[in-house]
């Protein structure tokens, strides 16, 4: 009786810990089967694949979860339309990251190229860089395709290392996104372009996807994934205190761009230089930008782009990363976290799971059953030109519906298993009072919205 008393205590506590951990039961678990899609340039259809999308499975022991993906998101992937000749393939990894992460006390780890965090959704984190750089021997671009080897190999450390945001924005998809030889990664904040208070790509106009999350200024951002130190990653906007009160406001980089009074970079190339197609503006290599702390302001961000705060899935409080974006929600650098980490990187991929390890259900996750309210983010309301419907993650399809006044469904579309974002384009719309309808097999919930144009 004694020995099933204890083994019933630790089922009951590794359950809970799976429960409460949000290392564990933050990934969006594919449990219905849904695959990727890809656009290719010039046909605006999707095509769909025959790779699963999101998270496989997730286990877990004491010390470490095991997530198991594809890299592949449910959002539509592609085109690609700077020339890459590569799509989005299946990487099949399976990340090990530490369930308790630990800051490094000594000299903080650079990011590097590659994978260095993953989202919710098994996506891979990319840092700023793209692999090119400035050679001062050469002056001229070195690494990356179409340019000389960087004198001393891959990896060599340049003077000027080119920032991928702005140099490679032409070959982003419409969720911010690219892969390198089909490892499909963001660099940056993982919402679509055409989200965004300023539009910097058309993208989304031809090849429409949706990305992971949408930014709202209204309320916390959502839980995106973990870096590689196993810190938790959020989207732009939180609580103004680090104590988890004050106004939502959104979470500032505090890396801004140097000053120039001579037009010349020591050893690199003038500013706004050209060079075969390509113009060297200020901010086009990561060294354009200097770290200015701002110690009265806590909605600026530290060296590592984060800061201690408590969060709704931290109570506690945790150090978290922010995807920063700026006032106009455009990517600001380092755009998530770098260029250095705040703690201990440790997380790695392994070849299997562990012998013991637990597989976590995410049936036992009790705020799955909360699903009465759907816990439904919409905005903007009132809106204008489109209606961006958000989501936690959600076991089955969920059924969206823009209902007008007089009773009569006017527009439709889904929230797919394991999504989390549905847009409802209204510029075709008139103004007016409008009910968003949200369904799945069981349950119905209306929201009332307003278009005005």
């Amino acid at each position: 009786m004694i020995r099933k008393f204890l083994f019933l205590i630790l089922i009951f506590s590794a359950v809970s810990f799976a429960q409460t951990n949000p290392a564990i039961t933050s990934w969006l678990q594919n449990t219905t089967g849904i695959t990727g899609r890809h656009y290719v340039a010039g046909n605006s259809t999707p095509i769909n694949d025959a790779v699963l999308a999101n998270v496989q499975t997730v286990h877990y022991d004491g010390t470490w979860v095991y997530v198991s993906a594809t890299g592949i998101p449910t959002y539509i992937t592609g085109p690609f339309l700077d020339g890459n000749p590569s799509l989005a393939t299946a990487q099949n990894k399976i990340f090990k990251i530490p369930l308790s992460p630990t800051q490094n006390t000594g000299t903080p780890t650079a990011t590097t190229g590659g994978n260095i965090g993953i989202f919710k959704n098994g996506v891979a984190l990319f840092d700023y860089r793209d692999g090119v750089a400035w050679s001062s021997t050469t002056n001229a671009l070195c690494g990356g395709p179409g340019n000389p080897p960087c004198a001393g190999g891959p990896g060599t450390t340049q003077a000027w290392n080119r920032d991928a945001i702005p140099a490679e924005r032409a070959g982003f998809d419409c969720a911010k996104a690219h892969p390198a030889m089909g490892n499909y990664h963001h660099h940056q904040n993982p919402s679509a372009f055409n989200l965004d208070l300023t539009v910097l790509s058309n993208i989304c106009d031809t090849y429409p996807s949706d990305g992971l999350y949408t930014i709202n200024p209204l309320v916390h951002s959502p839980l995106l994934g973990f870096a590689y130190d196993g810190f938790p990653i959020y989207g732009a906007y939180a609580y103004t205190n680090t104590n988890g009160t004050g106004a939502i406001t959104r979470m500032k980089s505090s890396y801004q761009l140097k000053s120039y009074p001579t037009g010349l970079r020591s050893n690199g190339p003038s500013i706004n230089q050209v060079v075969g197609t390509q113009t060297m503006f200020n901010g086009y290599f990561r060294e354009d930008y200097e770290y200015v702390a701002h110690p009265s302001d806590p909605s600026y961000l530290d060296e590592h782009n984060g800061r201690f705060c408590i969060t709704p899935e931290y109570p506690s409080g945790i150090y978290c990363y922010f995807a920063t974006v700026d006032a106009n929600h455009n990517s600001a650098y380092p755009y998530v976290v770098g260029p250095t980490f705040y703690g201990n990187k440790t997380a790695t991929t392994v070849t299997s799971v562990p012998s013991g390890s637990s597989l976590y259900n995410p049936a036992l996750n009790s705020s799955l059953f909360e699903n009465s309210e759907f816990k439904i983010v919409i905005a903007p309301n009132p809106s204008q030109d489109f209606i961006a419907i958000q989501a936690q993650m959600v076991e089955n399809d969920l059924t969206v519906e823009l209902i007008n006044e007089l009773g009569q469904i006017v527009k439709t579309s889904k929230i797919l298993q394991g999504s989390t974002l549905s847009i409802i384009e209204t510029d075709t719309l008139y103004n007016g009072i409008y009910f968003i309808r949200i369904s799945d097999r069981e349950k119905i919930k209306n929201y009332k919205v307003v278009i005005n144009k």
